[in-house]
């Protein structure tokens, strides 16, 4: 499985969805890890600290159009509409779920989420 951790693009958002340590138990079992680059600056998470246990350092494009995308806060509709249609959201309840409530329907409808 691909698994996509794009950075976060909300002002004063200082959260990952994923630090390294995350990374490196996705990747033993296999999985295909691109996180953007970037993505963990803000939280002192260097790219190199992601390649180290075995990810890839990658565009938005190819965080966002993984097929399970890792989120930490609410999704913009521009970054709904990035996704493919049959990726996985995984990210905060809360926050998601007021977030794509308030959005277009159209951009979203074939995403699937797990909260």
């Amino acid at each position: 499985m691909q698994i996509g951790i794009p950075q976060e693009r909300r002002s004063g958002e200082a959260r990952v969805a994923a630090i390294h340590e995350t990374v490196k138990k996705q990747v033993k079992p296999g999985h295909q890890v691109v996180v953007q680059a970037g993505a963990g600056m803000r939280t002192s998470q260097a790219n190199s600290a992601y390649e180290a246990v075995g990810a890839t350092i990658g565009t938005a494009a190819q965080g966002h159009g993984a097929q399970l995308v890792l989120k930490a806060p609410a999704r913009t509709p521009a970054e709904l509409a990035g996704m493919n249609e049959d990726s996985v959201l995984v990210g905060m309840q809360t926050i998601l779920l007021r977030s794509l409530t308030r959005s277009n329907g159209a951009a979203h409808a074939k995403i699937r989420q797990v909260c």
